[in-house]
């Protein structure tokens, strides 16, 4: 169950935050503390009087501070004359939300979106304060906000294991993945790392991108702190550049250390052009399959059938793929058959594209062009991943280039030595950086172009959730500065935020 749910983002429910007049305020200091819950907030994002603690503060000409709720009512006043910006901008906050409310009577409510999995604890929490979270039924038309399992935010609910968390921002750079489309993260990281071991294919290089991982896991250098949460990623590229750089026979270049398990690519490149082309063929499919299923979850099966990214666009691939199969192998019938079935996918796409259009001779144009646009772009798309052995024989060049000038210079004496050695080490450095740079660019650009465009065809809405860290002071202390015994905590979901 918790795998299948790892496949989609996290699952939300529409929840009503209902409390007493008096006991709203408390309960939505509980909700910011939790920082499981994003609040709605009326018209374009609060309301249209502004609040005493927002007058105060862009008095003080503090808008940028960073807000911090107090647990108890305080002064505004005070705060205002002791500079208190932070507690000022954190009631600010509480003020668009109070105002949003929908009041009946003696009680007032708040409509936003929850996790599914954080209902129980975040209800108990607020009922503390008399305050109840209540579900309700998703209103049409509107789809919840998109949380991956990995992604970097504040609340506890939303741990993941370091590997995915640290693959998370190869897919939320591309975009926010729509609430009904499956969560990409481990598949796109392990088609990363595979790709760049393969561009990137030194044993030795490779074993110094797991030692930088290993650092950063120690939090070192400290000026890279903020990169910690991404060493597994590093180490993964690391491996797959290790374990291509040993079945190349490469260690800082043909160093002869290691022999040659699989092939060398300097001396076959159209072997290692093919493995490259082959292994594009097969992520595109995959591609094309997950395309199909998020079609089919967005709009359906006729969603799924006529979309370019759909069944349409998947059969279209396939014929394309066994009519080149059949020239490449001789066979006849393949290439009949492969015909077949890219017309089968033709008239598909052609019916969705058309559908459309404003119909008419202009439509069947359109469709026209985006049809062969759509032929164009399989071609182009399975050959731009010979990119995979193209830097990857560009890689084993350096290292033989670097190599060379260092045997060369070897034998002339304790000068030579010394200046082979130089050559050695910096021009290891040098091929290390830029193929290191050229290698992750390139599969993330294969990634995003080649096969993100077919798993997605819009975008979702990131799922925002009000979190505040609170002070909790006795009585009236809230207004001012916070005393030595008094402390600010910002609960259980700051902790997983850093």
């Amino acid at each position: 169950m918790l795998r299948a749910e790892a496949a989609v983002p996290v699952r939300m429910r529409r929840v009503a935050i209902v409390a007493p007049e008096q006991a709203l305020r408390e309960s939505l200091v509980r909700i910011a503390e939790s920082g499981c819950v994003e609040v709605d907030l009326a018209g374009e994002g609060g309301p249209e009087v502004r609040g005493p603690a927002m007058t105060r503060l862009q008095r003080l000409r503090a808008e940028s501070a960073h807000p911090v709720l107090s647990e108890a009512p305080p002064d505004l006043d005070v705060l205002e004359r002791e500079g208190r910006t932070d507690l000022l901008a954190g009631e600010a906050e509480l003020e668009e939300r109070l105002g949003s409310a929908v009041r009946h009577g003696a009680v007032a409510a708040l409509a936003g979106w929850c996790p599914e999995r954080q209902m129980g604890s975040t209800a108990a929490r607020i009922a503390g304060a008399g305050g109840a979270l209540v579900p309700l039924r998703a209103p049409r038309g509107v789809d919840p906000p998109s949380l991956l399992a990995g992604a970097d935010t504040a609340s506890p609910a939303y741990t993941a294991r370091p590997v995915r968390r640290s693959f998370t921002p190869l897919v939320t750079t591309y975009g926010t993945v729509p609430y009904a489309d499956l969560d990409p993260t481990m598949a796109a990281g392990i088609i990363y790392v595979v790709m760049f071991g393969l561009m990137f294919g030194d044993a030795g290089h490779g074993l110094l991108l797991v030692v930088l991982a290993l650092l950063l896991r120690a939090g070192r250098p400290r000026r890279l702190t903020a990169l910690h949460p991404l060493w597994p990623f590093v180490a993964g590229a690391g491996l797959a550049a290790t374990v291509a750089g040993v079945a190349y026979g490469e260690f800082f270049g043909p160093t002869g250390v290691l022999p040659v398990l699989w092939l060398e690519p300097l001396e076959e490149p159209m072997r290692l052009l093919a493995v490259a082309v082959g292994l594009g063929a097969v992520l595109l499919a995959g591609a094309y399959t997950a395309g199909i299923v998020n079609r089919w979850r967005e709009g359906g099966p006729a969603s799924a059938l006529y979309a370019t990214t759909g069944i349409a666009g998947a059969a279209l691939y396939l014929g394309l793929a066994v009519g080149a199969g059949s020239v490449w192998l001789g066979l006849v019938a393949y290439g009949v058959l492969g015909a077949v079935i890219a017309v089968v996918g033709l008239v598909l796409a052609g019916t969705g594209l058309y559908a459309t259009t404003a119909g008419g001779p202009g439509g069947a144009v359109q469709t026209g062009i985006q049809l062969f646009d759509a032929v164009v772009r399989i071609g182009s798309n399975v050959v731009s991943f010979a990119r995979l052995a193209a830097f990857g024989l560009t890689h084993a060049a350096l290292g033989a280039i670097v190599w060379d000038g260092t045997t060369a210079l070897v034998g002339r004496g304790p000068v030579g030595v010394v200046a082979a050695l130089l050559v050695f080490v910096v021009g290891n450095a040098v091929a290390f950086s830029l193929e290191a740079l050229v290698a992750g660019v390139q599969a993330l650009r294969l990634e995003f172009y080649e096969l993100f465009s077919r798993l997605f065809e819009g975008e979702g809405r990131p799922f925002k959730p009000w979190h505040l860290p609170v002070q909790h002071v006795g009585g009236a202390a809230a207004a001012g500065p916070p005393a030595p015994e008094e402390t600010v905590r910002s609960g259980p979901a700051s902790k997983e935020s850093s």
